[in-house]
């Protein structure tokens, strides 16, 4: 335990204070973490970004769709309700956005460093070995790479009608702005849905690809 815990803080210096993926991947080395194994497990963390984005996306809807049946009450408390979802869907909005940027960074790193070494082999069939397991692993990531940044293209023009609805109701609570909004409830539903689905292929793929590594 002693040991992750300083293997952790350790990491976090370095990125943090020398802002140095040398330094960073030199820390995790010494800890036998590679590459390769620090790729893992920020996929690991992305995929779980967007799963728990996808519930946070759900409630808000779920939110949203009560919010426009309102009949009657305190609709201040109602809006209040909205507004803390959609800050909810912004966070994690930007998590999901910092993972995926984590995984690039490091699988951009872990490529150019397998190439370079497959053409240090002196035996030529491990080189074409070392080199078609290396196009294989580019094309399933740029394949699971493509399915994170569709999801993740999704999300901003949900959040923007979230926020146009929420400011709308902010400065209009009455029951002609519920009117208003249920005329939008539709087509938000479609829009979420669609936004769960693309999540859902992206966590797909991450499974799928954390797999192909593992082999």
């Amino acid at each position: 335990m002693k040991t992750t815990i300083r293997m952790g803080m350790l990491a976090a210096l370095l990125a943090a204070a020398a802002g140095c993926s040398t330094m960073y991947y030199g820390a995790m080395e010494k800890f036998g973490q590679e590459k390769r194994d620090i790729l893992v497990k920020r996929v690991g963390k992305a995929r779980d970004a967007q799963q728990e984005t996808q519930e946070v996306f759900k409630d808000a809807l779920e939110q949203f769709g009560a919010v426009v049946k309102f009949d009657g009450g305190n609709l201040q408390k109602q809006y209040d309700q909205m507004s803390a979802e959609l800050e909810r869907c912004e966070g994690r909005a930007a998590d999901v956005r910092a993972r995926i940027a984590d995984v690039d960074r490091v699988a951009v790193d872990l490529f150019r460093e397998w190439q370079a070494e497959a053409k240090q082999y002196q035996n030529a069939a491990y080189r074409r070995d070392s080199e078609a397991k290396l196009r294989d692993t580019r094309r399933n990531y740029d394949r699971m790479l493509g399915a994170m940044r569709n999801a993740e293209s999704k999300i901003d023009p949900v959040l923007a009608v979230f926020r146009d609805q929420v400011l709308y109701l902010k400065h209009n609570l009455n029951a002609r702005a519920l009117a208003s909004l249920q005329d939008e409830s539709a087509r938000i539903e479609t829009d979420v849905n669609r936004l769960i689905q693309d999540l859902a292929a992206a966590i797909a793929e991450a499974d799928r690809f954390i797999q192909t590594l593992g082999e």
